[in-house]
Formats: C-alpha cells, sequence, structure tokens
C-alpha cells in the first residue's frame, strides 16, 4: 500500500451520532501516525469547533476547514492559505437571507456569527458547553450580518438551514444561479455556501502537493456531499455506510456507518 495521507472528514464520518470519537478510532489512527501517515481533518467546520478531536488525535498538521476555504494551523495558531468570500457578496447573500426568511450562521475568523438563535445553533451552542472552555467555539449574537461582514476580515462561508426542504432547496438553486457561489450539502438539513472553487477536494490536493505527495498517496474518509470532491480526488475514497447512496457511489470502497469500529477496521485491514 502507497497510501501516506489519511484525510478524515469529522461528522458523520469519525465522530459519533453524539459527536464523540469512538476509542478504536483513535487508537488505530494513533497506529497509522506511528507507521509514518499523515493525517489531515478535513471539514466544514470552523476551527474554533475542531479543537477537542484535533488534539484527542494528537495532530500536527493543519486542518482543512469550511469545506476548504482555508487551511488552518493550530500550532502557529494562523491560516495559512484561504479564498474567503468577498465582501459584497456576502452582503447579497445576506439580502436574501432576510428576503426568503433562511436562516444563516456566518462563519468568520475566530466565530460564528447569527441573528437569531434557531434549532441548528441552540443544539451546536448546547454541545460546545458542554466542552472546557479553551475547546469552545465561538458563537456570537449580532444585531447585524450585514454591518458584521463588513467589520471583519474574513467571512468564510454561511450555513443555511430550514425546515422547509423544499424552500431551502430552491434557495440555493437560486444562490448558485444568482451569485454564482459553491453551495454544498454537509447535512441532511444543512447547505452551506462558499466562493466558487473552493472544496475540500481542491484544498486538500493543494495541502498534498505541497508536501511533495501526489492524491494517489491519499486515503479519505467521509460521509456526505461535501466529502465527494475529496473522495473521487483521492487515491482511495471510503464512503461511511450511513453515508447517502449519491456519496456511496463516488466512492472506491464503502465501510461500516459511524457507529461502529469500521474505519479503525479499515486501517488495520488496508493500511497497516
Amino acid at each position: 500500500m502507497t497510501s501516506r495521507v489519511i484525510a478524515l472528514d469529522l461528522d458523520g464520518t469519525l465522530l459519533t451520532p453524539q459527536k464523540t470519537l469512538l476509542p478504536s478510532s483513535v487508537e488505530a489512527l494513533k497506529r497509522a501516525r506511528e507507521a509514518g501517515f499523515q493525517l489531515l481533518i478535513v471539514t466544514g467546520r470552523h476551527h474554533v469547533a475542531i479543537h477537542p478531536f484535533y488534539q484527542a488525535l494528537a495532530l500536527d498538521t493543519p486542518a482543512i476547514c469550511c469545506n476548504g476555504t482555508y487551511l488552518y494551523d493550530y500550532h502557529a495558531k494562523k491560516v495559512l492559505e484561504a479564498d474567503p468570500m468577498p465582501v459584497e457578496k456576502a452582503l447579497k447573500v445576506i439580502d436574501l437571507l432576510n428576503e426568503h426568511s433562511i436562516h444563516g450562521l456566518m462563519y468568520v475568523d475566530d466565530a460564528m456569527l447569527y441573528e437569531r438563535p434557531t434549532g441548528h445553533v441552540v443544539r451546536t451552542s448546547a454541545w460546545a458547553q458542554t466542552l472546557p472552555p479553551e475547546q469552545r467555539p465561538v458563537f456570537t449574537q449580532v444585531p447585524s450580518l450585514a454591518q458584521a461582514a463588513q467589520d471583519v476580515n474574513a467571512v468564510w462561508k454561511f450555513a443555511l438551514t430550514d425546515e422547509d426542504m423544499p424552500k431551502l432547496r430552491g434557495f440555493v438553486s437560486h444562490v448558485e444561479t444568482s451569485l454564482a457561489l459553491e453551495c454544498e450539502w454537509s447535512w441532511h438539513d444543512q447547505v452551506d455556501v462558499a466562493r466558487q472553487g473552493n472544496s475540500k477536494g481542491y484544498r486538500l490536493k493543494r495541502w498534498v502537493e505541497s508536501q511533495g505527495l501526489s492524491m494517489k498517496d491519499v486515503v479519505a474518509f467521509g460521509d456526505n456531499y461535501n466529502d465527494i470532491s475529496m473522495l473521487e480526488a483521492a487515491g482511495t475514497g471510503v464512503a461511511m455506510g450511513n453515508a447517502d447512496d449519491a456519496v456511496k457511489a463516488r466512492a472506491d470502497v464503502v465501510i461500516g456507518d459511524n457507529t461502529t469500529d469500521s474505519i479503525a477496521s479499515y486501517i488495520y485491514h488496508h493500511l497497516l
């Protein structure tokens, strides 16, 4: 086996439905590191929402965040490269969100901003409160996303949610055609909107090549539509058993779901 990089999505893949790491996965990934593999988190999350998992895995690599919008170095505490959304595009997204009454959580600099607390924000904030203070992601309620977009250094992405799925799908189609932005489903009821061209596969390829390696050297694990770009680009794309059939069809291998020891089993049987 020539693979030298293991790329890992978090939610729905490495994390259980309870947002925890399976001990079997932690141990198998530790052994992979000891065997010389580089482990890389490739997630739709903001870097401030990865701390507990990054630390539990004892990683020394940067993390690819917000579906490939930026590469973040945890040890230096800085963004290494990024393609944030232009402010004028962010303002147009906010106008459309207000016009169509769609909730948007705006990922910026070192925080996630919102105007009204919806189910997604409440659930994620509740999870954050279970963490030690130094690991808690920053959620901030602001009076105006439009004003905030003009005050921050970078808008990474918007996470859109709505209980009316046909309405949300229609909105996404409108944003894609009218604003030429990248829209990817990262959960069954969440769509991420970012600058066009950003994807997990794109940013992963850039990092891999910066290490003098090829995407043929990569095994990537994922479960959702925002993982397809890296599953297809990797030498081996591994879809979780809980993934949609459309995602499984784009992978090379399908394993068990994220409640089982399937990632550990794959590592032991195929990589070590």
